[in-house]
């Protein structure tokens, strides 16, 4: 929590020496909070010590004072103006390695005196468990105080340590012992059935970390961490939520409206060439399932007339049904008619990339079919996805879709969502709609 407001005021400090290049260290400030974020250095860490973290600290600054020295060159002819800015950026990063050092030695000190503490449940009772367990009580300065183990029912009575609870009470235990972290070492149970529970709304709310099951394998991107040298990762959390959450939300919104803009002559033709097709009633609306499970009503350009409102709920494809006319085939292979949910991502009922949205009645069938199914609705719907890009439209496996469509969920980044679009212009003019 100390870190990055330490850094910033590290950053602007040239400012209170001189306003002469107010804009240079604005720029400067903020192109450094980024290179760090991207770089994890802003990550929660259970082993703090400022020697790690340096070559990495050091690298990015060097990074970044390259970049605004070549922007200053480019923009000032003068060999002395710039070297007077370039001396104000050497001297912030030399404060922001002070200030790291400083932030980090009163972590430790507010750590080791337990005047910041979390609550601690180990997932899991064998050797793993019991060692961490250990050494979370004897070394204070991880953060972390240690408040019982959960696994199986199987374990209960043979394990080494006392067990808080059972997996069939995980939610009650964790919320009656007010746990802040949760640290999964060697539990005795099906990956699957772990991974149900972990992503339940109760432990998404916790801080999730893990040994590696292989150790000596650690990957070779980012900092490595431990507890008392057995390893550990934190896991990031596998849903949208937070500062993450209004990033992809603020970009849907510039999205939706700028689309709505640039392609109103294409909605207007739609529109005109849907009345010319099947006259008045050129929407067409239909419940679907969103976010949490919560219904709402996607609008389209009308392609054909169902019988009747069962008919348009439980039909499962109309791809070859007679009674969708020629314009309407052409308006659903080139996607032209799923337009007008710009307007649903205006109104946050879906987002632009996302899973794609179901009928109640198919929700309900795919949820009792494929276990990982109902997981989609974890963030909102989307107007493309992951899935439909990869080939997984029309008559595909659901469990296929639903297996991409979390791995859209847990993998997410802005990039990713940039891909996905790319693939949908490209799918778009190759009319591989349905």
């Amino acid at each position: 929590m100390m870190t990055l407001p330490v850094d910033l005021a590290a950053l602007l400090a040239p400012l209170f020496l001189t306003d002469r290049y107010w804009r240079g260290t604005l720029f400067t400030a903020g192109l450094t909070v980024v290179i760090f974020a991207a770089g994890g250095l802003y990550r929660a860490r259970r082993h703090v010590a400022i020697l790690d973290e340096l070559p990495s600290l050091c690298g990015r600054l060097l990074a970044s004072a390259a970049i605004v020295a070549m922007i200053a060159a480019l923009r000032h002819e003068s060999v002395e103006y710039v070297a007077d800015f370039m001396r104000g950026v050497a001297l912030s990063g030399g404060l922001v390695i002070i200030g790291r050092g400083i932030t980090r030695k009163i972590g430790v000190v507010a750590r080791k005196r337990r005047w910041v503490e979390h609550n601690a449940v180990i997932i899991g009772s064998g050797p793993i468990a019991v060692e961490l367990a250990r050494l979370l009580r004897r070394y204070p300065q991880y953060g972390l105080r240690f408040v019982g183990c959960i696994d199986s029912a199987a374990r209960q009575g043979t394990a080494s340590v006392p067990l808080l609870g059972t997996f069939d009470d995980f939610e009650q235990m964790i919320t009656m012992v007010e746990c802040d972290v949760l640290i999964m070492a060697d539990p005795d149970c099906p990956e699957s059935t772990l991974m149900e529970l972990l992503r339940r709304p109760t432990s998404a709310s916790r801080d999730l970390w893990a040994v590696p099951r292989l150790w000596g394998s650690r990957s070779q991107w980012g900092l490595p961490d431990h507890i008392g040298a057995i390893p550990v990762a934190q896991i990031r959390h596998t849903t949208l939520s937070g500062p993450r959450w209004a990033v992809k939300r603020a970009s849907d919104i510039v999205f939706a409206a700028l689309a709505l803009l640039v392609l109103s002559p294409v909605l207007l033709l739609c529109a005109i060439a849907t009345f010319l097709d099947g006259g008045r009633g050129i929407f067409f609306y239909q419940e679907r399932i969103g976010r949490h499970g919560k219904s709402f009503h996607v609008i389209k350009f009308r392609s054909m007339r169902p019988v009747n409102e069962h008919e348009s709920q439980t039909n499962w494809s109309i791809a070859d049904d007679q009674r969708v006319s020629a314009i309407g085939r052409f308006m659903r292979r080139t996607s032209l008619d799923e337009l007008p949910q710009l307007w649903n991502i205006l109104r946050g009922d879906m987002t632009v990339v996302g899973p794609r949205p179901e009928r109640p009645f198919f929700v309900e069938k795919f949820s009792a079919e494929h276990p990982d199914y109902a997981m989609r609705h974890r963030v909102p719907v989307g107007l493309t996805g992951l899935a439909q890009v990869s080939g997984l439209r029309g008559d595909t496996p659901i469990s296929d879709r639903a297996r991409f469509d979390n791995y859209y969920i847990e993998n997410w980044s802005l990039w990713l969502d940039v891909k996905v679009l790319l693939r949908t212009v490209v799918e778009v003019f190759r009319g591989g709609g349905r």
